[in-house]
């Protein structure tokens, strides 16, 4: 079908504003929240209801046509790109169709906004535990595609844990529920395939998600320290304790730099070397017990002070330095590569030294703020992409961290995904048969490959795998090089 003949159709359906085909209409939606690379879409179509979704996609599969499901483009691994293929948007279906107080759940289309959905169970006193740092953005839809975590999941748990049911409707247009909306689930998991599946399976159209009670209290504490060392080693002795912070966050000096020169300020001490933000929630005498003995450990193992946030807007303060480490980061320079990677907490400090190295040997800054209670480092490099000498620096310097990681016993991404952008890296954690397995699993859902092609395997037909250099090729170098600004 031409791409005339497509819109025209797709016009019937959505109507005219919501089909867009010009190349400055698109030009936003080439890349998403990690902008070294770009793709431009065919054309890009939004539904605004379920039924127009459904319709959507059935005139995609009966016209062959291949298509990239997007929600609010936050994600951080070139995912939600559509290379010369339709762009289905996913923002407009953004209802909470239902909240069940009795039951702790709720049930709410794709487009629900994270943080929306919070503020709307707040008043009950619940609460949806997955907190990303995008949370202000960031969809329910896309955080499935993703698995996305956050700095609370270390004690509640990724995106999958509080997904119970998805409604979906498959490539081929085919209406499938994945799970049991009642909790209980029989056979195969279908829904934890579904979650983190990165738009390579189909459409949500509607999610039950878990709802979780307020706890009774919290402690949100600020633990400064003169040395990453300590302040890695000081994560593992937590752990090590029995206590389980509800979020154990890590921020270097040059994160701590920017974030306390910008909007962001949070109180930060400027000096320290790296500094711990450390959550405990439960019961009062709970988390009075867990607080003091943070901080013994803290300060037993090298912390000059730990600061108890005394009120709300005090701990609302802490947290928005953390959370909007990554914008801060635009004041360094006008680009950013943003990486993603788990190691066992335990190989904290010697992965930390490897990566101060590595910046060092190759004359780049790297700005480390991450979960550390579960091992999810996010080293960052600001870089001027206009200067060719710096960009291959970053691009070098990022291949030898994600390979620091995989040889420290970790994987390659915690919760941003592989789309494009890891694609290289694959075959350091995975073996030809485990990858076939992966590409028999995605043609139940969608045997033609028109969902999202291209993205998570480095494939050229899901029978045959073959395998591609590790790192990013020279092409996909030269894509970063040209990142857009933060």
């Amino acid at each position: 079908m031409s791409d005339t003949a497509l819109a025209e159709k797709l016009v019937e359906i959505v109507g005219a504003r919501f089909v867009l085909e010009r190349e400055s209409d698109l030009l936003v939606y080439n890349s998403d929240g990690l902008p070294g690379y770009r793709r431009k879409p065919r054309l890009a179509v939004f539904p605004g209801s379920r039924e127009e979704t459904v319709a959507v996609v059935r005139a995609l599969a009966a016209s062959g046509t291949s298509f990239v499901p997007r929600g609010a483009g936050t994600g951080l691994s070139g995912g939600a790109l559509a290379d010369d293929v339709v762009l289905l948007g996913l923002h407009r279906l953004k209802r909470v169709l239902s909240i069940d107080h009795e039951n702790l759940r709720a049930v709410v289309e794709p487009g629900v906004v994270n943080l929306s959905l919070n503020r709307t169970v707040a008043p009950l006193g619940l609460l949806y535990a997955p907190d990303p740092s995008s949370e202000a953005a960031c969809t329910i839809g896309g955080n499935i595609a993703e698995n996305a975590g956050g700095p609370h999941c270390l004690k509640y748990g990724v995106t999958l844990n509080h997904v119970i049911a998805i409604t979906a409707i498959l490539p081929d247009g085919e209406i499938v529920v994945l799970g049991n909306p009642e909790g209980e689930i029989d056979g195969y998991d279908l829904r934890g395939a579904f979650v983190g599946s990165e738009g390579c399976f189909g459409v949500a159209l509607d999610v039950t998600v878990r709802l979780t009670r307020k706890p009774a209290a919290l402690r949100t504490m600020l633990a400064d320290f003169v040395s990453v060392d300590d302040a890695a080693r000081v994560t593992s002795a937590i752990i090590a304790s029995g206590i389980v912070p509800a979020a154990l966050e890590f921020m270097d000096s040059p994160t701590i730099k920017v974030v306390e020169s910008s909007v962001y300020a949070a109180g930060y001490p400027a000096d320290a070397a790296a500094v711990l933000l450390i959550e405990v929630d439960g019961t009062e005498a709970g988390v009075n017990a867990d607080r003091d003995a943070i901080r013994e450990i803290c300060i037993s193992g090298g912390a000059r002070t730990v600061k108890v946030a005394q009120n709300d807007a005090e701990r609302t303060r802490l947290w928005q330095g953390r959370k909007k480490a990554f914008g801060a980061m635009g004041r360094m320079a006008p680009h950013l590569v943003v990486q993603d990677a788990v190691i066992p907490r335990t190989k904290l400090a010697e992965v930390l030294a490897r990566i101060s190295r590595i910046a060092a040997e190759h004359r780049v800054t790297v700005c480390n703020v991450f979960h550390a209670g579960d091992g999810n480092l996010h080293p960052n490099i600001p870089y001027n992409a206009d200067d060719p000498d710096e960009a291959a620096r970053v691009h070098l310097s990022m291949g030898e961290i994600m390979r620091a990681c995989v040889d420290a016993g970790g994987s390659i991404t915690g919760e941003h995904g592989v789309g494009l952008d890891k694609i290289g890296y694959i075959e350091l954690i995975f073996s030809p048969e485990s990858l076939n397995a992966m590409c028999k699993l995605r043609e139940v859902f969608d045997p033609d490959h028109r969902s999202n092609p291209g993205k998570v395997v480095p494939i050229h037909s899901c029978q045959e795998w073959r395998a591609t250099p590790a790192g990013r090729s020279s092409e996909e170098h030269g894509e970063l090089a040209g990142a857009a600004s933060t």
